[in-house]
C-alpha cells in the first residue's frame, strides 16, 4: 500500500509528523501518511509551475488518449481501488465499486469535450477570436465522503484545459487517491498532476499560496470561507461545493413503494454522507403514516455492519467528529419531543455505526432540521400547504439541491421553479450527471462544476481583437 506524496512525478517520503488512517468499521489503524511539509509543498507548487510552462502547449489530442488510458487502467485496478475506499472509508464494497465505475464513465466524457474557440465579426469588419485560455497551477481539496469521484471531479476538467493540478485529499481518506495519482502519472508528464497530504494546516497554506492560481473544494461551508478569505491577497478564483441541506417534497399521488425505495436511496446513500443526499422531507398529510411505515420497514431491512463482508448495506459514520456530530442532533431531537425509529437491525459493537433513523414530529426550528446532519438521519415533517412548505425551506441558508415527487410534472415543473437551490430533482434526487452544471446557491457554493460550463471554470478568456492595416 504506497502512503507516500507524489511531486513531479515521482514519489516523496514524508520528513514531517504523520497521520494515521483509521478503518471506521473497525477502528484499526490501516496506514499512517506523513504530512506534507511547508518546503515540500513550496516545491510541489514551484515543479507543477514548470510543468505548466509546456504542458499548456500540448496537443488536445494527446491529453484524450491519456485520459483514456488513465481511465482504462482504473478500471484493470478497480477491485484494489475499491478496496482502499472501503477500507478508509466504511461505504460497503459494493459501492465503492460503483464509485470507481463511475468515476471512469466521467474521465471518458470529460476527454469527449472540446475547448471552443468563438469568433466573431463586427459592424466596423474588425475580426474578434475568443480563446479559454489555461490558468497555471490549481488546488484541489477534496472530502472523505466520496474521495476516488469526487478527485476526478476535480483533477480532471483542470487538467483537461491545460493546467498543472495538485490535489490534497482528507487526511482521513488518502490511500484512495494516492493509488489514483500514482495511475495518472503513469500517463502524464511530470509535475503536471501531484498530491500532498496533511491536515487543515497544511490545507489552508496551500490555498493561500501566492502562486496557485485557483482552488476548486469540496467540503463543509465554513472550511470554504476560510478558503475564498485566502483568495483575497492574490485575487485567486475559487470553485466551493459545499453544505446543503435539501428538501424533498412528496406529493399525494405518489407511489409509496416505488417511492419510498427512491426516497431511501435519496437520503440514505453512503450513509447519508452526501452533500446532496436529501436531508428533510416534507411528506402530504393523506400519505404521511404510509410513506413513515414503509420507510420504516426499507431501514428494518438494512445489514449494518463492516463494508469488506459481502451481506452489508449499510456502513458506518467515517470518522469520529461526525459521529459525535450525529449522535448530538439525534439526542437533542428526543429532547425537543421527536420521536425517532431506528433499524431494529443490531449494528457492531465496535466502530462508528449510527443505524438509519427516521425523526418524526420536529419542529422546523429543530437543529436535525435547521442544520446539514451529513449522516444517516431523515427528519420527516408532515404538510398540508406546498406554499407554506416553499415559503419555509426558501429561507434556508443553504441552496444546494431539492426534489418534488408527483405523478403530475406538469405541477412539479412549477413548484421547481419556485425553489431556491442550484439543481431540482423530480421523481429522484441527488442523482448527478457530467452534462448538466451543479453547484449551489446561499451558503452551498460558488461556482459550478460538469458540462461544458464547470470545466471552463478552469480558464481564462482571451479575445484577441483585429483590424487590418
Amino acid at each position: 500500500m504506497n502512503t507516500s506524496m507524489y511531486i513531479n512525478g515521482q514519489t516523496v517520503l514524508g520528513t514531517g509528523k504523520t497521520i494515521d488512517v483509521i478503518n471506521p468499521a473497525t477502528l484499526d489503524v490501516i496506514a499512517s501518511v506523513p504530512s506534507t511539509t511547508s518546503e515540500q509543498l513550496d516545491e510541489c507548487v514551484a515543479e507543477a509551475k514548470r510543468a505548466f510552462a509546456s504542458w499548456k502547449n500540448v496537443d488536445d489530442q494527446e491529453i484524450v488518449q491519456a485520459f483514456y488510458a488513465i481511465a482504462e487502467d482504473v478500471l484493470s485496478y478497480k477491485y484494489e481501488l475499491a478496496q482502499l475506499i472501503t477500507l478508509e472509508q466504511g461505504k460497503p464494497l459494493f459501492l465503492a465499486e460503483v464509485e470507481v465505475d463511475l468515476t471512469v464513465q466521467w474521465i471518458n466524457y470529460i476527454a469527449g469535450l472540446t475547448i471552443p474557440v468563438e469568433k466573431f465579426q463586427d459592424i466596423n469588419g474588425k475580426k474578434i477570436t475568443v480563446y479559454n485560455r489555461p490558468l497555471g497551477v490549481i488546488a484541489s481539496i477534496t472530502p472523505w465522503n466520496w474521495p476516488f469521484m469526487i478527485a476526478a471531479w476535480h483533477l480532471f476538467p483542470a487538467i483537461k484545459t491545460k493546467n498543472c493540478v495538485i490535489n490534497k485529499p482528507s487526511e482521513y481518506t488518502p490511500l484512495s487517491t494516492i493509488k489514483f495519482i500514482e495511475i495518472i502519472n503513469k500517463h502524464l508528464p511530470a509535475g503536471v498532476c501531484s498530491v500532498i497530504l496533511g491536515d487543515g494546516q497544511i490545507g489552508s497554506a496551500f490555498t493561500a499560496h501566492p502562486d496557485i492560481e485557483k482552488v476548486t473544494f469540496t467540503g463543509s461551508t465554513s472550511t470554504g470561507q476560510r478558503i475564498l478569505q485566502n483568495s483575497i491577497n492574490t485575487l485567486k478564483s475559487v470553485v466551493l461545493e459545499l453544505g446543503g441541506n435539501d428538501v424533498g417534497i412528496v406529493l399525494d399521488d405518489v407511489d409509496i413503494e416505488i417511492t419510498c425505495q427512491k426516497l431511501f436511496m435519496s437520503a440514505f446513500l453512503n450513509a447519508g454522507q452526501t452533500c446532496a443526499c436529501l436531508k428533510r422531507l416534507y411528506v402530504h398529510d393523506k400519505i404521511y403514516d404510509q410513506v413513515v411505515q414503509k420507510l420504516t420497514e426499507i431501514i428494518n431491512a438494512q445489514v449494518i455492519g463492516e463494508g469488506m463482508a459481502s451481506t452489508t448495506t449499510f456502513g458506518p459514520v467515517q470518522n469520529k467528529m461526525q459521529f459525535d456530530k450525529v449522535q448530538r442532533l439525534i439526542e437533542d431531537a428526543i429532547e425537543q419531543g421527536a420521536t425517532v425509529i431506528q433499524s431494529i437491525q443490531t449494528k457492531p459493537e465496535k466502530g462508528y455505526f449510527i443505524p438509519p433513523t427516521l425523526v418524526l414530529d420536529a419542529s422546523e426550528d429543530t437543529a436535525v432540521v435547521e442544520q446539514e446532519q451529513f449522516g444517516p438521519i431523515l427528519p420527516i415533517i408532515r404538510f398540508s400547504d406546498v406554499d407554506k412548505v416553499l415559503e419555509s425551506t426558501n429561507q434556508s441558508e443553504f441552496g444546494l439541491g431539492g426534489s418534488v415527487w408527483t405523478k403530475d410534472l406538469e405541477k412539479a415543473q412549477k413548484i421547481a421553479e419556485r425553489m431556491e437551490t442550484g439543481t431540482v430533482w423530480i421523481n429522484s434526487h441527488a442523482d448527478l450527471s457530467p452534462e448538466a452544471a451543479f453547484g449551489g446557491w446561499k451558503l452551498s457554493g460558488l461556482g459550478y462544476s460538469f458540462g461544458l460550463g464547470g470545466l471552463l471554470q478552469y480558464t481564462h478568456k482571451q479575445s484577441i481583437h483585429l483590424t487590418e492595416a
